[in-house]
């Protein structure tokens, strides 16, 4: 391992607190150099650096191949204006040249069905929802990776759910979408000093082998399903 390597993981876990595993690759590094960034210069993002990025989100995995998500980039000044007063007033939300709001989309599955003549109602279920959402991550964390390989930066913007509704009558989503969340995408200013790399936790916290390991964490306990109800207690 270089020095390189290892100055990359004193930064999320601390110095020395993570050995450089034997095993690396130019993904792994790239991957690595991963920051939020919330100040952008106004340089537009053009079409194909849009086109390469979607090409890579449509890369990820989907689940049952149904592709049950879409994106709509917003370039529009006042609808990035509108969206951050939806979003918390973030000013990165309304300055950055462009954000792309993922969407859990089931709408397209529907019509898709009804041109079929194929039953749909399996679409209320809230499996096809959490299906739709898992989509949308994947593909927003392809396109983000991609856009950071192009010398872009981005950010995620969970704020994109305080007004739901609000948020859907600006970019017209008819029933069965639903924006999970944004993604401000630009070029970083980085004027008063680049955004930083934010730490993780030890991956003893996250990382379990066979079954959940909780007996480390206080106040964490097992938890049994009960059959009757569904509740986790």
């Amino acid at each position: 391992m270089t020095t390189s390597e290892q100055q990359k993981l004193d930064l999320r876990y601390g110095p020395g607190r993570l050995p450089a595993p034997e095993t690396w690759s130019p993904v792994i590094d790239h991957l690595l150099d991963h920051r939020s960034v919330r100040r952008y210069r106004p340089d537009p993002v053009s079409d194909d650096q849009l086109t390469a990025i979607i090409a890579a989100a449509q890369s990820a995995a989907t689940s049952s191949n149904l592709h049950a998500w879409s994106v709509v980039a917003v370039r529009d000044p006042a609808t990035r204006a509108a969206l951050s007063e939806c979003a918390g007033n973030q000013a990165h939300v309304r300055d950055a040249p462009l954000q792309l709001v993922w969407l859990a989309d089931l709408a397209r599955l529907e019509h898709v069905a009804r041109l079929a003549e194929r039953p749909c109602a399996a679409l209320d279920y809230m499996e096809m929802f959490v299906i739709a959402v898992v989509d949308a991550a994947l593909a927003a964390q392809n396109a983000i990776a991609a856009a950071q390989s192009l010398g872009l930066s981005g950010c995620y913007i969970g704020g994109m759910r305080n007004q739901p509704e609000k948020v859907a009558e600006l970019l017209g989503l008819p029933p069965k979408v639903f924006a999970v969340f944004g993604m401000t995408i630009g070029i970083e200013d980085d004027s008063a000093g680049a955004a930083a790399i934010k730490p993780r936790l030890p991956q003893s916290a996250v990382l379990h082998h066979d079954a959940l390991s909780a007996a480390e964490e206080p106040g964490r306990g097992r938890r049994r399903l009960q059959p009757h109800d569904g509740r986790l207690l």
